[in-house]
């Protein structure tokens, strides 16, 4: 059977070769659940070889990608089968809510939202999450986590005084420090940033751009992982509370893309899709008046030289094959966040659950 198999595919090699190339355009995508809670919100999501990583109202969570992977850690709370682990961390008899999660070489950081903020590191071997960082003040609120290497990172959040709030780690996230606002531009009033979807932060190599949203809307651009800032101008919605940017994402060092707007307006199209092709010095608008709404993720498809982009947000999923310029609506489905593992094959998590979404 195995010779008659490769007898058949050599013949028709072609043919067995397309159906594991995807198509130049994307027309349509299938979405698997992987993960089903109705009563979780999910706005952090992550992943390695073998676990889906997210961060939810009250707990960190791992899902098993594949039941070889299963294992039994003491510390943590088996719900929903065995290959489903979470871990329920309180403060004060007070739920933590988590928005920003990073998986680094096998450790799991996670820093929940709100006063006191609380970044966790969960090494693979540890049997209890550690304590690496903590800030009480009352707008503490923060927002996104990222890291350039397996030593260095940076986690963004709302500004506490007059600048946003930045803290870096270079020790493998075993400590970490709050960079002053003497470094760091000046935040506007209303200046902030949103924790919709852990995408705040784009990194490409030592370059690093920070989306801020709220009643201004800018870039905050670092090219020496996090020594250094700039503060650039962008033309996307702003004034209110509610508008500005929600996500940000770059391909390479030049070129990038950030899309938002008003939650609240989520049909509103006009000047909620930017784009810049100079390492986000100058940014212009896109598809104004049409594409996509509201959305608050946006991530490049791996490997597409920068043309292909995917939106989600709660009005559904969408997709672009010229940078930004034209758009197809795929789905109606709604998601808060997605993460691409290749050229066809992404995860996203939402309200109640994680799915396996794929690109055809």
């Amino acid at each position: 059977m195995r010779v008659t198999i490769l007898l058949f595919c050599l013949i028709f090699l072609g043919a067995c070769k397309e159906d594991y190339k995807r198509p130049t355009d994307v027309s349509k995508i299938v979405i698997e659940e992987v993960f089903v809670d109705s009563t979780l919100s999910i706005r952090a999501l992550d992943f390695n070889d073998e676990y889906i990583f997210y961060g939810s109202a009250d707990h960190i969570g791992k899902q098993a990608l594949n039941a070889a992977y299963k294992i039994n850690l003491n510390d943590l709370n088996v719900s929903n089968g065995k290959n489903h682990f979470k871990h329920i961390l309180n403060y004060e008899e007070k739920s933590l809510h988590f928005r920003a999660i990073k998986e680094v070489n096998g450790s799991l950081f996670a820093i929940s939202i709100e006063n006191p903020a609380r970044l966790y590191k969960l090494s693979r071997k540890a049997k209890n999450p550690k304590l690496v960082y903590e800030e009480n003040h009352e707008k503490a609120f923060y927002d996104s986590i990222d890291f350039w290497n397996d030593q260095e990172g940076i986690a963004i959040g709302d500004p506490t005084e007059d600048c946003m709030s930045i803290i870096i780690t270079r020790d493998g996230g075993n400590t970490w420090g709050k960079l002053s606002c003497d470094n760091l531009p000046k935040a506007k009033e209303g200046e902030a940033a949103f924790a919709a979807s852990d995408t705040n932060i784009a990194i490409v190599g030592d370059h690093t751009w920070l989306a801020t949203g709220g009643m201004v809307s800018r870039i905050l651009y670092s090219s020496d992982k996090g020594k250094t800032w700039a503060v650039f101008e962008t033309p996307i919605v702003q004034g209110k509370a509610t508008t500005g940017m929600y996500s940000i994402d770059f391909y390479d060092e030049k070129k990038g893309f950030a899309i938002g707007g008003d939650y609240t307006k989520p049909n509103d199209t006009l000047n909620n899709k930017i784009r810049t092709i100079d390492g986000g010095k100058t940014w212009q608008v896109v598809a104004n008046a049409k594409g996509p709404g509201y959305r608050s993720c946006v991530q490049y498809i791996p490997n597409r030289n920068g043309k292909e982009l995917v939106v989600v947000g709660f009005k559904g999923i969408d997709y672009s094959k010229d940078s930004g310029d034209s758009w197809t609506h795929l789905s109606d489905e709604g998601f808060y966040t997605i993460r691409f593992l290749n050229d066809s094959t992404a995860y996203a998590a939402g309200k109640g659950r994680i799915s396996k979404l794929t690109f055809r």
